[in-house]
């Protein structure tokens, strides 16, 4: 008898095994995952439409051959002759298991899409832009002055202008004679300096005067998902923002699973390099299409990563960082054209400019979090987290900057979780427990109401109650601790504990009864030990890493915490300070910076002179290696427990009392911690 097949589901991390021959779409339903179709299997409306990977998947611990699932069909055929069908992509309700596979689906496959936490948020530009419009009048040819009319564009913008040395593209060569003569000598350029040379180049001429202003983006690629802010060059604001999920994901959650894919699969780094072009490029679409404006007017992009997505969007095998000593085969910044990116959206002569990194892997990301919120000029020290499946941390005031990447793993964004998903409408993102009752009540994205709040069931009917998002399961983990229904090691109490029937038995150990939707045919959500385990694994990377900075600043405390990032922007500081997840602080001194990489890679579109003052400050950051640090493990083992093993958090008690509660696995009465 032939061994079920095992069918892993990417972005969700949901898994099953499956018999051969069982339709992509039946396994998806089975598992819950979120893939849209309204045909009823037929091959009609193409909205199941999924992308298997083949390759060695570490992480995942499979290995998918090309005939893992079945050939093209007949139904498949027709609807790509007809309609066509991206390269890789499959119909789900045709595609059927024949061996063990990773399946990707993409976002315009998913009923409930993610909500792209990244938008823009509000700052004052200081407006230098390397980009700008110029307005000359140019001498007429002379037949005793046989100057060439570029020429003599030169000379009226070195001497209307002040910019000499200026160089032009073949394109605009080609179009300069005819934009001259029907302006009647007079032209507006599209003109791009260099932030260090002073270099300048004409990316574009118009005949006339030519009003239309000029756009820039403003790029932050993560590893989960990938933001765009479309800015005016000429006075910094925000036009559109929109956001899609990083298609990398199908090769490895985190970024150490991609490297993996990439030394384990011959070319797999172009794949990803591919992957991720093509969806910025398909986002540059969007996003210009929401402010309603054609790709040739953008004519600059700014790019933030980290290190492992700055080598895959520029083509880098990333092998390197894989293993120590962690080298970038470039980490300065760099300034290129936007068609070595094969970005086709944007305007031909497109400059893209790409911030620092800042070591191995503390990438350009953190360099722009850096410049937008200046730890180096604070009078406070000042640590600042920029949550997300890598943790980027830095730590410093005037006197020192410290920082350091610790691997969080993406538990944080609802993955490794039994009922976790990405942000999405119906998603859980708030939770309260009574701690006298022990009953919760939660809100979901896209309600406002609360779950025990009249109207609630009306008002989630059309998305459901789906499953528990990365700030949800944060919530849960700390309500559960501050309601003695988790001990301070983690370790979840039986309903004969807890006295309470919302503790379940599961295996050998206990989960929380969240949510039971299973009599509206919806699912059931609960709190499992797993995932309190996943949450600690997580948390304690993040709080070593910042623990370690705070060893090599010789200091016990900080004056003030910064969560950066979209996720952190949506993270209960109450609650992420009962798990531990951040050092003890004053609440109020406990902060949001929003997209803090996304508004410094917006500060560099709009500041010639703040992407010198980056560069600067980059040189003066004094990177702390995790990966070697002798005090790493001992703080992480520390960490695990909830807040802390070790460490006082006088500040949480003056807020939060935590029960002194232990439980044992072996079930019976809770028992008072011994001092």
């Amino acid at each position: 008898m032939t061994e079920d097949a095992l069918v892993i589901f990417t972005p969700s991390g949901k898994r099953g095994r499956f018999a051969h021959g069982t339709p992509v779409l039946t396994a998806a339903r089975q598992l819950g995952v979120d893939l849209d179709s309204v045909c009823g299997g037929r091959g009609i409306c193409s909205r199941c439409q999924i992308t298997p990977g083949f390759g060695a998947f570490p992480k995942h611990g499979v290995t998918v051959a090309e005939g893992a699932l079945s050939d093209w069909n007949a139904v498949e055929d027709r609807y790509r002759r007809v309609r066509g069908l991206a390269p890789g992509r499959r119909l789900g309700c045709q595609a059927r298991v024949q061996g063990d596979v990773v399946i990707d689906v993409p976002p315009e496959s998913q009923v409930h899409k993610q909500v792209i936490r990244k938008s823009a948020s509000e700052r004052v530009m200081t407006m230098d832009p390397a980009t700008r419009l110029l307005y000359v009048e140019v001498a007429e040819p002379d037949m005793h002055d046989p100057s060439g009319d570029f020429e003599r564009l030169a000379a009226a913008l070195r001497d209307q202008w002040q910019v000499p040395g200026v160089t032009a593209g073949l394109d605009v060569l080609r179009r300069l004679q005819p934009a001259l003569r029907r302006g009647d000598w007079k032209v507006t350029v599209v003109l791009h300096r260099g932030h260090q040379d002073g270099a300048a180049r004409i990316l574009d001429i118009f005949p006339g005067f030519h009003e239309a202003e000029p756009l820039g983006l403003a790029i932050d690629l993560g590893s989960t998902t990938i933001a765009a802010h479309l800015c005016s060059l000429t006075d910094g604001r925000v036009l559109a923002s929109a956001g899609v999920m990083n298609p990398q994901i199908r090769f490895g959650e985190d970024l150490m699973s991609r490297v993996s894919y990439a030394m384990m699969n011959p070319g797999g780094d172009v794949e990803m390099t591919t992957a991720v072009r093509q969806a910025i490029d398909g986002l540059i679409g969007a996003v210009a299409a929401e402010a309603g404006v054609a790709g040739a007017a953008i004519y600059e992009i700014v790019f933030v990563m980290n290190p492992v997505m700055h080598h895959l969007l520029l083509g880098i095998d990333p092998v390197e960082l894989g293993q120590a000593p962690f080298a970038l085969a470039t980490g300065g910044s760099l300034t290129l054209d936007a068609r070595d990116l094969d970005l086709a959206v944007v305007n031909g002569a497109a400059r893209v400019y790409i911030l620092p990194c800042i070591a191995g892997h503390v990438g350009a990301d953190c360099a722009a979090v850096a410049l937008a919120e200046q730890p180096n000029l604070s009078p406070d020290l000042v640590l600042i987290v920029d949550v997300g499946t890598n943790a980027e941390i830095l730590l410093g005031n005037r006197t020192r900057v410290l920082a350091c990447s610790s691997p969080t793993g993406p538990a944080f964004e609802g993955a490794q979780i039994s009922a976790g998903q990405r942000a999405a409408p119906g998603a859980i993102e708030r939770v309260e427990i009574d701690a006298v009752t022990k009953e919760p009540r939660f809100r979901v994205i896209g309600c406002d109401l609360w779950s025990d709040d009249p109207g609630f069931a009306a008002a989630t009917a059309a998305t459901g109650v789906t499953g528990i998002c990365g700030s949800g399961i944060i919530e849960a983990v700390a309500e559960l601790r501050i309601a003695g229904l988790v001990d301070q090691g983690g370790l979840m109490g039986s309903a004969e504990q807890t006295g309470t029937l919302r503790m379940v038995p599961e295996g050998r150990t206990h989960a929380y009864l969240l949510h039971d939707g299973s009599a509206a045919g919806g699912p059931v959500i609960r709190v499992t030990q797993g995932d309190i385990r996943a949450i600690q694994l997580a948390k304690s990377a993040l709080y070593a890493g910042a623990r370690l900075l705070m060893d090599e600043m010789g200091v016990d405390g900080v004056d003030r915490v910064v969560l950066a990032g979209a996720f952190g922007a949506h993270i209960s500081p109450r609650h992420a300070m009962v798990i531990g997840m951040i050092p003890d602080a004053p609440l109020d001194r406990v902060t949001s910076a929003g997209n803090a990489a996304g508004t410094g890679a917006r500060i560099a579109l709009c500041s010639l002179a703040a992407r010198r003052q980056i560069e600067d400050a980059v040189g003066r950051i004094h990177k702390v290696e995790t990966a070697i640090a002798p005090r790493f493990q001992e703080h992480f083992v520390n960490a695990n427990a909830l807040p802390h093993a070790t460490d006082p958090f006088p500040e949480l008690a003056r807020i939060v009392t935590l029960p002194d509660v232990s439980f044992n696995a072996a079930g019976g009465e809770g028992r008072r911690r011994r001092r």
